[in-house]
């Protein structure tokens, strides 16, 4: 073999290196022109809110760790008085130390501390809204599902009414009923009932969605009507999945509940609200603490239980 032979295909390495090298390039052209844009749109945008912004976001911004050191406590124990209704050494009348002036009396001289009461206020109002929602959510979906329902209006109109019920977030719904019906719990379940059901639903009808279709089948095979096909055929392969995601969906109610509680929902959203518009630090550091400490339970739980219920093959790695 001559070098002649071999010219060739070193000038196809070459053209293949020299092309490369120039997509390489155009790539990084693009990359630093969308960065550059990306740039210039988030200054145009922070600049145009700093200027509607009444009180410019900026010139304010060095006065946001004042606001906080508002909420420092200047005694801790404060904080777990406030917790368990303990009457503070600072009660000086006012309402900033009042600790054991909200205690719930149950029986005698054993009481439920404010904070707690509220707090069960809040998981009562997730728990309600999400069990309601369950048993709305799972005829829905079933309708939904293409496998399940040949009826295409029938589906199309369910979906459009999960999406409709969905679109709206929870403190929107949850102000409009508390104009009609006043402030309160009720309006918060009413709320988070109408967005649960169409979060549930479409999660639903998408694992109904891909069941095994064969015991299906079988039953209509059999002369079985659609109530019995869905409730012997589909129910029991897609309920663990379904209790799945409402134990899911429980979790992100405690955390809507206490949102919605602080325009007015009841609950410790409320009180969490007055007590940082008001600067009572060691309540506010209370309220704080027993939420995180609530959510981390309830995660825990929820885990745990969607653990029994599913399986734990389901959370292992597949390979």
């Amino acid at each position: 073999m001559t070098i002649a032979d071999t010219q060739p295909r070193m000038q196809s390495t070459e053209e293949i290196g020299t092309a490369w090298e120039r997509m390489v390039a155009k790539r990084r052209f693009y990359t630093v022109l969308g960065l550059v844009i990306l740039i210039a749109a988030f200054v145009s945008s922070v600049r145009f809110a700093d200027e509607s912004n009444a009180g410019h976001f900026f010139d304010r911004l060095p006065h946001l760790f004042d606001f906080l050191s508002w909420l420092i406590p200047k005694d801790w124990n404060d904080v777990w008085r406030a917790l368990f209704d303990i009457a503070s050494v600072n009660d000086k009348g006012g309402e900033e130390f009042n600790f054991d002036k909200g205690r719930v009396y149950v029986w005698g001289a054993f009481y439920i501390p404010e904070y707690f009461e509220l707090m069960i206020v809040t998981i009562n109002v997730a728990l309600l809204s999400t069990l309601i929602a369950f048993v709305f959510a799972v005829p829905l979906s079933f309708f939904a599902a293409r496998n399940l329902t040949s009826s295409w209006p029938l589906r199309i109109f369910t979906k459009r009414l999960m999406e409709f019920l969905r679109a709206f977030p929870e403190i929107v719904i949850a102000g409009l009923f508390s104009a009609i019906l006043s402030i309160g719990p009720v309006a918060a379940i009413i709320a988070i009932i109408l967005h649960t059901i169409g979060a549930l639903g479409k999660l639903f009808y998408e694992v109904a969605e891909n069941i095994d279709m064969k015991p299906h089948e079988g039953m209509k095979a059999v002369g079985a009507n659609w109530w019995e096909r869905v409730r012997f055929a589909a129910l029991p392969q897609v309920l663990p999945n379904f209790t799945s995601y409402a134990l899911l969906r429980l979790e992100i109610n405690v955390r809507a509940s206490t949102i919605i509680g602080a325009v007015g929902g009841g609950g410790i959203g409320e009180e969490l609200k007055l007590s940082i518009s008001r600067g009572f630090g060691a309540k506010t550091m209370a309220l704080v603490l027993l939420l995180f400490m609530t959510i981390i339970a309830v995660d825990q739980f929820s885990a745990w239980l969607r653990r029994r219920l599913v399986g734990e093959h389901a959370f292992l790695l597949q390979h």
